[in-house]
């Protein structure tokens, strides 16, 4: 299995669930171009091959739990959760590749009502906080503590 090159962005979590919130950590998962397997969605409008998988930085859910969120690693919906990449403020388009496994960033996240189950609060202050969606461009398996690279941006 590939390892985290040190100081290098990582996985911290790989998460999934039969369906809404919350998706729960797990040891391994197999990417595929629908998204990571055993992983559903309640709603029909997130099964698309541009938003099969979904990435959250660690350090804004840290930044949550501070101001006072019930959050771990896929209590909001995400898939990975990582450190270091600073996901959030990478472009469209931007190629990551974590193991054999190579994603593209498509879309920021946005948040839904579905959250009001963790905290009414929480939609309106994830807003330009909340990840990205991506599609899976190479499948492969991934698990927590692999390492992330950024290959290049393209344009969607």
């Amino acid at each position: 299995m590939h390892q985290r090159l040190e100081d290098a962005p990582a996985v911290i979590a790989v998460c999934r669930s039969p369906g809404g919130i919350p998706k729960r950590p797990q040891p391994l998962a197999r990417v595929t171009e629908t998204g990571l397997d055993g992983d559903a969605h309640a709603h029909a409008k997130h099964c698309r091959p541009d938003r099969a998988v979904c990435l959250w930085d660690i350090e804004i859910m840290r930044q949550l739990i501070g101001e006072g969120f019930a959050l771990s690693p896929g209590a909001a919906g995400e898939n990975l959760t990582v450190e270091g990449l600073d996901v959030q403020h990478l472009e469209p388009g931007t190629l990551l590749k974590i193991g054999d496994v190579v994603l593209q960033l498509t879309q920021p996240r946005k948040p839904c009502y579905v959250l009001d189950a963790i905290d009414p609060r929480l939609k309106e202050v994830v807003v330009g906080r909340f990840g990205y969606m991506a599609a899976v461009v190479r499948v492969g398996m991934l698990s927590p503590g692999m390492s992330v690279r950024v290959l290049a941006t393209v344009e969607l």
